[in-house]
């Protein structure tokens, strides 16, 4: 039998989720639960670090879209009054569906919970979302199911928004298609470190990502892209445009693969500055070059098309 609790005092207006990416999607959540909510009720979204899947098969656990700090500030940005991050821990992960429930019932006292299609929930994922109405029932909330979000790519295409659907564009290379599903463009936050200075050489510095910033995150297919690059601990330096390198540097026979920026009009010294690098449209594949010349002729274009490439339309500068 479900466990019926009194209605609480302080009432709030719930949505649970990874939010990896923070996506159209997860913004419609956010959108409805600030619709549905009252004077005096917190919009609450209640995100898990790290996310389940690391505790439960670890072998499976996708490339992440955001870092943690990043998909809460969205999360906020997008109609979260506040953001919790549960730890999923074993006991966590192990609870059935209804005793996970009545735990965020007890915790946050919502009046409703407001949820995508495929919301599952407690152990081996069986609550749905007929349980949750039930739940709901018995608990003085409302389950409110959201179908969907569908986003108009570049080409017309029309899609069903997801994490995994972003990935997936982004191992592609289609970071413009990506930046259609997540309302901004795909971004990488990372420190500036010391690299070859090869670029420096022939005329085109670089600033190079740490590769360790990197690791474990969603990074787009190698190649050339526009880009804009924000210095993170510069906040009043308007964003630079960008011509960004990934892959292993073909001309000159690397094997490691690198990200490395080629800011427009910018001239300076930004080794140890974290910077975010915000992918707006892939340029070319990589290639191998017959000789330094051709490969400098090459970069003058890249540079020319990523000047204009990375002039963000106006509903993507989020």
């Amino acid at each position: 039998a479900l466990r019926r609790y009194p209605p609480p005092v302080d009432r709030t207006v719930l949505t649970l989720g990874n939010f990896d990416g923070v996506h159209l999607g997860h913004r419609a959540l956010l959108t409805e639960c600030r619709r549905r909510s009252t004077a005096g009720e917190e919009v609450v979204a209640v995100t898990f670090d790290p996310p389940p899947v690391r505790v439960l098969r670890p072998e499976a656990e996708p490339l992440r879209i955001d870092a943690l700090a990043d998909r809460v500030r969205r999360l906020e940005e997008a109609g979260a009054d506040r953001v919790e991050v549960l730890e999923p821990t074993p006991e966590l992960l192990a609870q059935e569906a209804e005793a996970f429930i009545a735990t965020l019932v007890e915790r946050f006292a919502p009046r409703a919970i407001v949820e995508g299609p495929d919301f599952r929930f407690g152990r081996k994922r069986r609550g749905d979302h007929g349980l949750l109405a039930e739940i709901g029932r018995a608990s003085d909330f409302e389950a409110v199911r959201l179908e969907r979000t569908h986003a108009t790519l570049p080409g017309g295409q029309g899609v069903a928004v997801s994490s995994s659907l972003v990935r997936g564009l982004a191992a592609e290379g289609r970071v413009a298609d990506a930046a259609a599903c997540l309302g901004r463009p795909l971004d990488r936050v990372a420190r500036v470190v010391r690299g070859e200075q090869r670029g420096r050489t022939i005329g085109f510095p670089t600033l190079n990502l740490d590769p360790a910033d990197l690791e474990g995150c969603v990074v787009p297919a190698e190649g050339v892209y526009a880009a804009t690059v924000d210095v993170l601990n510069d906040p009043d330096r308007p964003s630079l445009p960008a011509a960004v390198s990934i892959g292993t540097k073909p001309t000159f026979d690397g094997t490691a693969r690198t990200v490395e920026a080629h800011l427009l009009g910018f001239e300076g010294d930004l080794y140890g500055a974290r910077v975010r690098v915000g992918f707006t449209r892939w340029l070319r594949g990589q290639r191998r070059f017959a000789g330094v010349e051709e490969l400098k002729a090459q970069l003058r274009s890249d540079a020319a098309d990523a000047a204009t490439a990375s002039r963000l339309p106006e509903t993507l500068q989020a």
